[in-house]
């Protein structure tokens, strides 16, 4: 028998709630589906990276090419090794 989940007051009180009970005694898992939330954007964290100037300039000569911003350049040549490397 699983136990009702609490109403909560706001999204701190929730979050504090479930980091402290297991979460197998209120929700029946098994019966769980799968939903893709197609507008949910990832978070993103602002960083500083060195590169060489002439590094930088080829990719800005490349994303103009391609007609992209240079940092989505950069993101999409980052996403490709990434998977790369973690399909070896």
């Amino acid at each position: 028998m699983l136990k009702p989940i609490p109403e909560f007051l706001n999204e701190d009180e929730e979050r504090e709630f479930w980091a402290t009970h297991d979460s197998t005694e209120y929700v029946d898992w098994n019966r769980a589906e799968r939903v893709i939330f197609p507008n949910l954007k990832p978070t993103t964290r602002t960083i500083s990276m060195r590169m060489p100037e002439s590094m930088l300039d080829e990719l800005k000569l490349l994303a103009n090419k391609r007609d992209v911003p240079y940092q989505s350049l950069i993101k999409m040549f980052l996403r490709e090794r990434i998977d790369a490397e973690l399909r070896h």
